[in-house]
């Protein structure tokens, strides 16, 4: 089982028991899937970065599960169907699963120690000189100058 996040933005002119209704219908599905709720805690309404669908706020509800994966995208079959939820997020917070489940290239990090693939330096005489020197040999003066050159250029160009 994995420990799961599910971030929800409802509608904000939902009445407090059409809210609790529409929670209750997700974590009724999240256990009706095999999966145990840890946490459900109401955020209240706030103002969006955008608008959603025409609304400018949205009442948040955060809730934490543990589930089996392939059920989770169940649960979000059934959240895109509600009209009363604007917008979802389910997130991983961590794997709890035994150790050989885990992808290779995880396994091979965690074998290392730290899981952070750093490059070996050889030697720093390998290592190319990033020093740059300023090449700029023209002064402000000189671009002024140039300046009504190009002008009186141009308009010598132009047909009479």
């Amino acid at each position: 089982m994995r420990r799961y996040e599910l971030m929800l933005l409802l509608r904000p002119d939902l009445e407090d028991d059409k809210l609790q209704a529409a929670v209750e219908k997700v974590t009724r599905a999240i256990v009706n899937g095999g999966g145990s709720l840890s946490k459900v805690s109401p955020w209240g309404k706030r103002r969006l970065a955008y608008d959603i669908n025409r609304h400018r706020e949205a009442s948040y509800f955060l809730i934490h599960f543990d589930i089996e994966p392939s059920q989770v995208r169940e649960i979000e079959r059934g959240m895109l169907i509600s009209e009363e939820i604007l917008r979802h997020l389910v997130t991983v917070l961590e794997d709890r699963g035994p150790a050989d489940e885990l992808a290779p290239a995880a396994a091979a990090r965690s074998a290392d120690g730290d899981g952070i693939d750093e490059p070996e330096a050889e030697d720093e005489s390998d290592a190319p000189d990033l020093a740059i020197e300023p090449s700029v040999d023209t002064t402000i003066d000189d671009v002024a100058e140039e300046v009504p050159a190009a002008e009186e250029h141009a308009e010598a160009e132009r047909p009479a």
